[in-house]
């Protein structure tokens, strides 16, 4: 019978003395995602989730995955924080519901004409104002933890093989092909979503900070980040399902 290589390998005193010298990253990765979050969040909680992650992170830590701890701990951190948001969903179901019908509307309309779907005619489609649409968009950004995780993937989870613990060759080879559809989506987003996109994830720049480098306020920098995740959705289908 094959051993589970994700059992326990620290006792409960170094995992203890790790989650003490650690602590001050869960603060600092629950003070980088408020920055990207809505008031309404409480960044205590946050934090609290991140404590679990940090120490389950000490109990489960293994060197030979190839990653420091402070690496493989801030994945599990961050995932606990994301998981805890999602549990306290604040959006009203409504701004799912519409978040939908317009990945749902970008898909068709992309796949009817072969090109990016516009403003205009995805508003014309859903039978609403322009302004109607910027609505949605904004709503759909107040109510979004930006990150990969929107279209099914934490990108550094992926890198460093942590996604499976359980992972075959097949679920390998899935990832890599899962990540060369991302970045080839990506790669196809109109150039100023594009922009936006890289920005908020390479560079890592706040919404305010985009806004200041393209010359545009920082609603109209949401609306495109949302924008070129909706599109993304729309474009991920066959891997993430309606």
């Amino acid at each position: 019978m094959a051993t589970n290589p994700y059992k326990q390998v620290t006792s409960d005193r170094e995992a203890n003395e790790m989650v003490v010298k650690y602590a001050p990253l869960v603060k600092r990765i629950a003070y980088h995602l408020m920055a990207r979050l809505p008031s309404s969040v409480v960044v205590d909680d946050l934090i609290q989730a991140g404590m679990v992650g940090l120490l389950e992170a000490a109990r489960n830590y293994r060197p030979d995955l190839g990653a420091s701890f402070e690496t493989y701990s801030g994945i599990r951190i961050r995932g606990s924080m994301l998981d805890e948001l999602r549990r306290n969903d604040w959006a009203p179901k409504s701004v799912h519901r519409k978040n939908r019908e317009l990945t749902k509307v970008v898909r068709e309309i992309e796949a009817r004409t072969g090109r990016d779907a516009r403003d205009d005619e995805i508003a014309k489609e859903m039978g609403i104002s322009l302004d109607d649409y910027y609505k949605i968009l904004q709503d759909s950004s107040n109510a979004r933890i930006y990150g990969f995780e929107e279209i099914g993937v934490d990108e550094d989870a992926i890198e460093l093989g942590l996604t499976d613990r359980n992972s075959g060759p097949f679920e390998e080879m899935s990832s890599e092909r899962f990540k060369g559809n991302l970045a080839e989506a990506i790669a196809g987003l109109p150039e100023r979503e594009k922009m936006v996109v890289t920005l908020y994830y390479d560079s890592e720049l706040n919404l305010r900070e985009i806004g200041s480098v393209l010359g545009v306020s920082e609603s109209r920098i949401s609306q495109l980040l949302s924008q070129a995740m909706i599109r993304l959705r729309a474009r991920m289908k066959e891997w993430i399902g309606d």
